[in-house]
């Protein structure tokens, strides 16, 4: 069998109820089950900060509209990176265009020491963000076969697929390729296993606790 693969969590411990995900509770517990990092989500507020957050609107506020000010529990792409850069893998998603600038100067000036990846399902994002840096760690995020056709044109060195997706053979044309291959949202224990068996490189789930049981 490969070597184990990197352990994800999904917005961090996202199936710990009582914490809501995208937040510095929700990924100190992933971190806490044994998680080597996380996934998480960027969004640009009306004021230009790159805000950690999955949906649109936040308190039925447009966060492309709001003033950070507006959105006090919101984490700030910086503060995530100075208090995780350290001891977490991190795969940050842009959710929208215009926070490339924004995230490369980020992870210039607090690079991830354990390694990090910038992925999006917006090809044009992936696109200006290679434009703009040589280097950036770049990942297409998958969640339909159409998608996932044109993993080969994209200048990404990540291929992050929905998990339904992934077949034994597209792990093996993956690395053939010289990239890497990341399974979401994987939250059954069985799934885990068939995944890693075959190669992946890194699951991401909601159920941490479960994921790092299952390779501890």
């Amino acid at each position: 069998m490969p070597g184990p693969p990197l352990l994800l969590a999904h917005r961090g411990a996202r199936a710990s109820a009582s914490i809501p995900e995208n937040t510095y509770a929700s990924f100190d517990l992933a971190l806490e089950h044994g998680c080597d990092g996380f996934e998480f989500d960027l969004r640009l507020t009306g004021c230009g900060s790159a805000v950690v957050c999955h949906d649109a609107e936040v308190g039925g506020l447009a966060v492309s509209q709001a003033r950070y000010e507006q959105l006090p529990n919101l984490p700030c792409l910086p503060e995530v990176l100075q208090r995780y850069a350290g001891r977490a893998f991190l795969d940050i998603e842009l959710k929208v265009p215009d926070l490339e600038s924004k995230v490369l100067l980020a992870v210039q000036e607090t690079p991830p020491a354990r390694g990090y990846v910038v992925s999006s399902f917006l090809p044009e994002v992936l696109l200006e963000l290679r434009i703009r840096s040589a280097t950036v760690p770049l990942g297409i995020i998958c969640e339909r076969q159409k998608e996932l056709a044109r993993w080969r044109e994209m200048p990404v060195e990540y291929v992050i697929p929905h998990y339904s997706l992934i077949s034994r053979d597209l792990v093996q044309q993956v690395h053939g390729a010289g990239r890497k291959l990341f399974a979401w949202t994987v939250n059954a224990q069985s799934s885990m296993l068939r995944l890693a068996e075959w190669g992946v490189d890194g699951i991401i789930s909601d159920e941490t606790e479960l994921l790092t049981h299952t390779f501890g």
